[in-house]
């Protein structure tokens, strides 16, 4: 994930900036109590939060296993080989 680091620090920044808010909403739900409504919504935030980083981190890494798939050696199958394994 080095060779995407705009994208990666973007997808951190959005998922840690929901998180916080949800952290800060939840502490907030528990210490005033005549707020239960909104524990549920801050536990969805969190969860958003973490949703969000998950897969932000799949998309950079599945784009730079596409870019380097070229890089690698060739792989070819057995029944196009002449010889045959012994």
């Amino acid at each position: 994930m080095l060779e995407q680091p705009k994208m990666f620090q973007a997808v951190m920044i959005s998922g840690g900036s929901l998180l916080t808010a949800g952290i800060i909403l939840f502490l907030f739900s528990i210490i005033a109590n005549g707020y239960n409504n909104v524990t549920g919504i801050s536990v969805g935030f969190m969860m958003g939060a973490v949703f969000i980083f998950l897969i932000g981190a799949f998309f950079v890494a599945a784009e730079e296993m596409l870019e380097k798939r070229d890089r690698g050696s060739q792989v070819i199958p057995l029944y196009l080989t002449k010889g045959r394994l012994k």
